[in-house]
């Protein structure tokens, strides 16, 4: 891939209200994702920037006035990383991210990271900082020629590894497994994976939509066709038996496991040293929006305090190393 081309470009504003179900305010420090991922819902932002790149091969870098205020934040759920990833690659260069971190340190704000990046390490003090931080990653598969087809992002195992150092730090983490692809993401195997190193497993289905359902479509055709009459079951024909199914026995390996399985909700209050809880998203566009803040409320999930002592035998492993 060539270089991404880089603007650096002035912001009205970094934090925005949002009408999303994880955040009163939501922080895109960057417009695009250098990560490209075949798959991103996010790509539909191209037409509000005046892009015509494809998606991946873009980043423009925000510059914005120092927030003057940022105790007005306190008590707010604020969500880093809707459209964009905040760890893009270049945020080595530019520390875009780190900043807005900086001005709202101390603030009292409830900061909630998605990321497919490890680069998020060099912030782990900073985001400690914060009351009730939660930092997710997102995996959607152990096989890493799948996930080198998938997104230019780190290997699964530096995310592994960047979400268990958070979760010894007594940082809040969600491995959120997504999005799930019918056939080949192998979710129990990555719940078997993540689930001593962090607090919450969140599910949610692949949705093809607007131009990358072409792109997906045609991945299936060339490289899994065997999988092509389930893909057109439930892309071309609306078939949700798939997801059912798949729902019914993840709800019984969770509960082998003795892991709470629930949906739409990770609203459950955690210790820092209990077992994950699994929240099952594939339904999560039926609910309606007035009841999504109530059902799906970050920053508030994990009670125990920050560098909390693990205890048990579950966790015995992790602790420590």
């Amino acid at each position: 891939m060539d270089k991404p081309i880089i603007k650096e470009i002035e912001a009205k504003t970094i934090l925005s209200k949002s009408n999303l179900p994880v955040g009163d305010y939501s922080a895109n420090p960057y417009v695009g994702c250098t990560h490209a991922c075949k798959y991103c819902y996010a790509s539909f932002m191209k037409r509000f920037t005046g892009h015509g790149e494809p998606w991946g091969t873009f980043l423009d870098v925000k510059y914005w006035k120092e927030l003057k205020n940022p105790e007005k934040y306190k008590g707010k759920d604020l969500f880093l990383g809707s459209v964009t990833d905040p760890y893009n690659p270049q945020e080595e260069v530019f520390g875009r991210t780190r900043a807005l971190l900086t001005q709202l340190k101390g603030s009292g704000a409830r900061i909630s990271i998605a990321t497919k990046s490890d680069l998020v390490l060099g912030d782990l003090n900073l985001i400690k900082s914060f009351p009730h931080a939660r930092v997710s990653w997102s995996i959607n598969t152990l096989d890493e020629n799948f996930r080198k087809d998938m997104d230019k992002a780190v290997s699964i195992e530096r995310r592994l590894a960047a979400m268990k150092t958070f979760y010894e730090a007594g940082v809040c983490t969600a491995c959120f497994i997504s999005p799930i692809f019918p056939g080949i993401t192998d979710v129990k195997e990555i719940i078997r994976r993540a689930k001593e190193q962090c607090h919450f497993i969140w599910l949610e289905n692949l949705n093809l939509r607007g131009s990358y359902k072409t792109v997906i479509m045609d991945y299936i055709r060339e490289k899994h066709p065997r999988l092509l009459p389930l893909y057109r079951e439930i892309y071309d024909y609306k078939d949700k038996s798939y997801w059912s199914a798949l729902d019914a026995e993840l709800k019984s390996y969770a509960a082998g496991l003795g892991l709470d399985y629930v949906t739409n909700d990770d609203s459950m209050s955690r210790e820092l040293d209990a077992p994950p809880v699994i929240v099952n998203y594939f339904y999560h566009e039926e609910i309606k929006k007035s009841a999504r803040k109530d059902a799906m409320c970050p920053g508030k999930a994990c009670t125990a305090a920050a560098g909390t002592k693990r205890r048990g035998k579950s966790h015995a492993g992790t602790a420590g190393n």
